[in-house]
């Protein structure tokens, strides 16, 4: 009988999990609820959601609301936040109490006492106790601020809890008047990342750039996709994040051209070219990363002239992120790059301000290049102020991500059909600048054909 040799396991890193903080969140609700005092004595109302069903009695993995979260770092289902302001603010946490069954089926839960000292709150109650004491926490107050809108189920009971304040009026008590958007505040608050916030970012964006490594080293003619994917996935988990960021995507050859393609069974041919947009989701906080390389480990010729262009564009991009810069030139500097080098690459025809004006780039580049990221890949925040692009200040978390995506087409040459080419990174402004949160991730063409070399 041939005995087959045992395989040594894999060295298994090291993770550092840093222990819990609540100093952050509560800073936060101190903030919100100064914003708050300052127009009035208002109570605002942050639901967490619960329980998604996937199919029959099965659910979803749970997934906390990113607004709920940053103000309180917990992470349980079916919970409420409701921060009450004027001379005497007061945090308050709804949750679900302490049961042993359940807890035999279902994990550890806090309860609202553990709750209340875990996580700086002034008070914590069953959840069951929201709707007796909510209106009493709503009386006499100016105002509810609130995510009007999101969600049907939450406005009708906000509704109701408003009908039951103001049918205490003829005992004296008033009910509020207004209902402002709890969002507002706290869009401008979740655009300027604090330093828990940058070190969990930084912390996804190093599993992420090992990840797309890995996935670099392991593709090669013949594997699939969704193969592609596991890797990425296995080293997302191995790096402690507790999933991907977003639905990753994986395309090979044409499916590279398909915006939001999703990892499917294609096979990874020589010749073609792989593109993977995935990044994990770290404590809540996305990172988002993009690299483009070939199947075979060698780019082509023209491979390499349309990823060095979009490579030009990304760095005329990076150049335009720095405070005082507004939001959109990152935008307009890697078009102006991209733009020129369709017209060097016989892509499109004539003057670089006639492309520009046309916006005839756009048959080959026709999405924005980035978006806020942070406790959502696609995060908070508005982009123009006033009418006017927002100026970038130090905080700041976006990608810079351009592409190049051709189509075949009889007015194409044949060697660029399917070319389908995307670089993103994610950028922190900083004071004197910008700083790459995710550069540890191949993408100079040499440093990507020596890696899958390896």
């Amino acid at each position: 009988m041939r005995l087959e040799p045992v395989l040594a396991p894999a060295e298994v890193p090291a993770v550092d999990l840093a222990p819990f903080d609540a100093a952050p969140y509560a800073a936060r609700r101190a903030a919100l609820l100064a914003q708050m005092s300052a127009s009035g004595r208002g109570v605002a109302v942050i639901p967490s959601g619960g329980e998604v069903v996937r199919n029959r009695d099965a659910h979803f993995p749970f997934r906390f609301d990113s607004y709920f979260y940053y103000l309180t770092g917990f992470t349980e289902p079916d919970a409420v936040l409701v921060l009450v302001a004027g001379p005497q603010p007061r945090s308050v946490l709804f949750c679900l109490p302490k049961d042993e069954t359940r807890e035999i089926w279902d994990g550890y839960r806090y309860g609202p006492e553990v709750a209340r000292q875990t996580f700086a709150m002034d008070e914590a109650h069953d959840l069951a106790a929201l709707d007796e004491l909510l209106p009493k926490l709503m009386a006499d107050r100016d105002a509810v601020w609130f995510s009007l809108g999101h969600d049907a189920a939450w406005d009708a009971r906000l509704i109701g809890w408003l009908n039951a304040v103001r049918g205490l009026v003829r005992t004296g008590i008033t009910a509020p008047g207004a209902v402002r958007d709890v969002r507002v505040p706290l869009d401008e608050m979740r655009l300027i990342k604090d330093a828990s916030e940058l070190a969990t970012m930084r912390r996804a964006a190093a599993i992420s750039c090992r990840a797309h490594a890995r996935a670099m080293r392991f593709t090669r003619p013949g594997v699939r996709e969704f193969q592609v994917e596991a890797e990425l996935l296995h080293e997302f988990r191995m790096g402690g994040a507790q999933s991907p960021a977003y639905g990753s995507i994986v395309a090979t050859g044409a499916n590279a051209c398909v915006l939001h393609y999703r990892a499917d069974s294609a096979v990874c041919q020589d010749g073609h070219l792989l593109l993977i947009d995935a990044g994990c989701e770290v404590d809540g906080y996305a990172s988002d990363i993009t690299r483009t390389f070939p199947v075979s480990g060698r780019f082509s010729g023209p491979q390499r002239d349309c990823y060095e262009l979009v490579l030009a564009a990304q760095a005329a991009a990076f150049a335009a992120t720095a405070p005082a810069r507004h939001w959109n030139e990152p935008h307009d500097a890697a078009v102006k790059v991209l733009a020129q080098g369709f017209i060097d690459l016989g892509l499109l025809q004539g003057s670089l301000d006639g492309v520009l004006e046309s916006k005839a780039y756009s048959r080959f580049y026709m999405h924005r290049t980035g978006h806020w990221l942070g406790l959502d890949v696609h995060d908070a925040g508005d982009y123009k102020v006033d009418g006017e692009w927002r100026p970038l200040v130090p905080g700041m978390v976006l990608t810079i991500e351009p592409g190049c995506y051709i189509r075949p087409a009889d007015d194409i040459d044949a060697r660029f059909h399917n070319i389908g080419i995307r670089i993103e990174d994610d950028a922190l402004v900083t004071a004197d600048g910008h700083e790459n949160l995710t550069l540890a991730a191949p993408k100079a063409v040499a440093d990507i054909e020596a890696l899958m070399r390896r």
